[in-house]
């Protein structure tokens, strides 16, 4: 862990459920922190049933603050674009509403150059058959969710949507970035 708080970063993320995200991001070495919350939309200090009812315009987003000397901020967007389907306008799995859509929030334009070419890596390595429908748009404010939703998958393993949505993704997860977990 750094101690330095001034050399971490932060990527600002939605590609569904923000528990599905969270859960991975929590164990990928490098990350510090994960905070459940909710960005890219008009209303001040949203609540998550505003937010579920598509009123708002804000995505269900996870920001994650990592070091950039342990992972760099292209290796957050590559595990995010194979933690959820970034081809599927508004929605990932079950979950519909333009709340769940895939999201990119940069911070600063060289998060924004490093996001197209990460997008424009994965089209051409054709992970995805069909296009990406990925937004990428500047990061306006970012609000915490309500506490019960921070470490939801930690706090709630047992939790049906827990079992059967977010324990497949953690495990696909897991195989896939054996090597960047945290020991």
């Amino acid at each position: 862990m750094s101690n330095n708080q001034n050399s971490l970063e932060v990527a600002t993320l939605g590609g569904g459920c923000f528990w599905c995200l969270e859960a991975v991001y929590v164990e990928l070495r490098g990350v510090e922190k994960v905070v459940s919350g909710y960005a890219g939309g008009h209303v001040k200090n949203p609540t998550y049933r505003e937010v579920c009812s598509g009123s708002t315009g804000h995505a269900e987003v996870v920001q994650v603050t990592f070091d950039p000397a342990v992972i760099s901020y292209a290796d957050i967007l590559r595990v995010f674009f194979t933690i959820h389907d970034p081809t599927t306008l508004n929605r990932q799995g079950a979950d519909v509403g333009t709340q769940y859509r895939s999201i990119i929030l940069y911070h600063d334009e060289a998060q924004k150059q490093t996001a197209i070419e990460v997008m424009q890596e994965v089209t051409a390595q054709r992970i995805w058959q069909n296009p990406l429908v990925t937004e990428l748009a500047p990061l306006d404010v970012f609000y915490p969710a309500e506490e019960y939703h921070q470490n939801y998958f930690a706090r709630n393993p047992m939790q049906p949507y827990c079992q059967v949505v977010i324990a497949p993704k953690v495990a696909k997860f897991r195989k896939q970035y054996f090597d960047r977990l945290r020991r």
